[in-house]
């Protein structure tokens, strides 16, 4: 029996276990990355690792999400991160030369390597045939020390493109139709591979924009077959020498096949507040629209920026719309300026943002009151904009920029002739910005400014849990709820005692306070609990916090290994009916729990939680390795590490 490409990609990579989907394997990684909000703390966990210079094929810092700079901590950041690329060997991408994967996937990809990075998104490679995956700053910080990355063999998911997509639709119609189908949660636990006639209608930047969203179906990564068209964008960047074709066997086997026949998509459209709620844009056209916001590492190649050129030329905004464009890279910027593009963009009203993630992490252009945001990023989760009761729809760059021009959500089959853009044969390439490292970085200066902090440390797992229950929350919580992004708390990613002050700010602000002053305690949540972004602060602030375990009806696969790695229990519901015979916590006390024997309990498969308020038990589950086990115990990942 055959391989798939998945299967092909993690056996010459494997380095521990059985590709047996849900046991644990250990494989080999090529390449990492890490951007500004989650790289300062990755190298500081990788300073106390101590290994003096990183041991992968390749690694790359990018400053791209804490770009405004509105007081010296970002300023600070960029400082420390560029001193620590030159310390421990990694190329250092400038701000203003781009977002990470869009970078990533112009001037670093190589079909059939591995790709770890500190961010959920960086499955963006898959679309070159990479196996990418996202992970907590210290799962990378290992993996450039030389350690290989554990997961639990995901299973594989086969979706089929079938037929070409009709004019107007797109590649990211394409992904909304597997969210739409799929759910946010129908991808844990597996990576989601493509295949059918349908692949070969599809650009590089195309597939990566499917690739990326894949994140938020939860999957471990989503990937396509390396062919001609994968060839020639190489070739085109000058990178053509890394080109191999990489295929599934004839008779592979999946595990699950989805078939989507593309000839009978239309353009698709998310709803508030979630990427899976998603509908026809015929459906809702109509509706005033206030904002537009185009870019993201998701539509922000030259290809989406020549298409919405070529949509605005000579046109202009409607008069109630702001529409503000952000290029995902230095090369995309300089050539559409060459070619002319840009002067359509701008001579239409458009307002020109730097190549940076921006709007899509809430770093401005917040939206008015109430107000309703189309933007081509991945992520709609309430609040994330910056405004809390603002509605953000995800939509492609034709439906974005043909409702930008109408001032209602407009299907784009209803504007002229579909406009055509084809690849370049040769992409402008200059990597002045991208900065490599010495040979020898032994007398590189680390620089910290006095906004970055110590690690906090975490102490070995105590024979007995017992605390409130200072939190309960409903399903699909996610990692934005738990740690918020935007311009205001970005800068304090390096600082933990500060940040931690914001967490949980979206649901109860009095949480922090509360957790303080009880010395801890936990946190109970519903299915899918930790969702969204790969950012390790949403375990590292509730550590801060005195937080020793969260119970919940299920987890997000990146959130449980950050909280696994910062020696905080990730526990499931034996039975999710428990869930609700808790207290809802408020601004007073909830249950007190307690975990009696808490250290040997996790030698079987299940733990005994004492209720004391309501005097009762329920059994809660930890689905550890044994790996993960002696993690815990150790007090997290670092000090399990120091101790091997």
């Amino acid at each position: 029996m055959g391989m798939n490409l998945t299967q092909k990609i993690i056996f010459s990579h494997l380095v521990e276990g059985s590709m047996i989907p849900g046991e644990e394997i250990a494989v080999r990684i090529d390449q990492t990355l890490t951007q500004d909000a989650t790289g300062t703390m990755a190298y500081l966990e990788f300073e106390a690792i101590g290994i003096p210079r990183v041991k992968t094929e390749l690694s790359v810092s990018y400053v791209d999400h804490n770009t405004l700079q509105t007081g010296f901590e970002n300023a600070d950041d960029h400082r420390f991160l560029q001193s620590t690329a030159a310390k421990f060997g990694v190329h250092f991408s400038r701000a203003g030369n781009g977002i990470c994967h869009q970078v990533h996937l112009e001037r670093f990809g190589v079909p059939g390597k591995t790709l770890l990075g500190s961010d959920s998104h960086t499955p963006t490679g898959g679309g070159l045939g990479m196996l990418a995956i996202g992970a907590g700053g210290l799962d990378v910080a290992m993996a450039m020390a030389g350690h290989p990355f554990y997961l639990n063999m995901p299973k594989v998911v086969n979706i089929r493109l079938h037929g070409k997509l009709a004019p107007w639709v797109t590649a990211k119609d394409i992904i909304l139709e597997v969210l739409r189908r799929l759910s946010v949660k129908g991808g844990v636990g597996k990576i989601m591979e493509y295949s059918g006639d349908g692949v070969k209608s599809l650009s590089v930047p195309e597939r990566a924009t499917i690739t990326n969203m894949g994140a938020e179906l939860g999957a471990t990564s989503s990937i396509f077959p390396s062919d001609e068209i994968t060839k020639k964008f190489l070739e085109a960047q000058g990178r053509g020498h890394v080109f191999t074709p990489l295929a599934a066997d004839p008779d592979a086997e999946y595990d699950e096949i989805i078939d989507i026949n593309l000839d009978e998509l239309e353009p698709l459209i998310a709803l508030p507040h979630s990427p899976d709620n998603v509908k026809k844009v015929s459906e809702v056209a109509g509706q005033k629209v206030d904002q537009v916001f185009i870019g993201s590492c998701t539509n922000s190649s030259y290809v989406d920026l020549m298409k919405l050129a070529k949509i605005l030329k000579g046109k202009t905004i409607a008069p109630n719309v702001s529409l503000v464009v952000a290029p995902g890279s230095k090369q995309v910027l300089y050539m559409l300026s060459q070619n002319g593009a840009l002067a359509d963009i701008v001579a239409s009203g458009a307002r020109l943002l730097e190549c940076a993630c921006g709007p899509c992490v809430g770093v401005g252009q917040a939206p008015s009151t109430g107000a309703i945001s189309l933007r081509t990023s991945n992520r709609n989760f309430e609040g994330r904009s910056g405004t809390k009761d603002a509605k953000v729809y995800l939509v492609s760059v034709e439906t974005a920029a043909a409702s930008a021009i109408t001032g209602i959500i407009t299907d784009p089959r209803t504007l002229e002739e579909p406009i055509v853009v084809e690849m370049p044969e040769k992409f402008a390439i200059d990597d002045r910005m991208i900065i490599p490292p010495p040979v020898d970085g032994s007398n590189a200066e680390i620089l910290r400014g006095p906004n970055i902090k110590p690690l906090p440390k975490a102490e070995p797992l105590p024979d007995e849990i017992r605390g409130r229950v200072l939190l309960k929350v409903g399903d699909n919580i996610t990692t934005d709820h738990i740690m918020p992004a935007g311009a205001k708390i970005l800068p304090l990613r390096s600082n933990i005692p500060a940040i931690s002050k914001h967490c949980f700010e979206a649901v109860d602000p009095t949480f922090p306070d509360r957790a303080e002053k009880a010395g801890g305690g936990f946190i109970v949540g519903g299915a899918n609990y930790g969702q969204g972004s790969s950012r390790e602060h949403a375990a590292l602030a509730p550590l801060y916090l005195g937080i020793k375990a969260v119970i919940a009806k299920s987890f997000a696969r990146i959130h449980r290994q950050n909280l696994i790695n910062f020696g905080i229990l990730p526990l499931a519901f034996e039975d999710e009916r428990d869930y609700d015979e808790i207290n809802q916590a408020t601004a007073r006390d909830g249950d007190e729990l307690v975990i009696e024997n808490a250290r040997e309990g996790l030698l079987s498969d299940t733990i005994e939680v004492k209720n004391v308020t309501r005097g009762r038990t329920f059994k809660v589950k930890h689905n550890l390795s044994d790996r993960q086990k002696e993690i815990i115990l150790s007090g997290g990942l670092l000090n399990f590490a120091g101790k091997k």
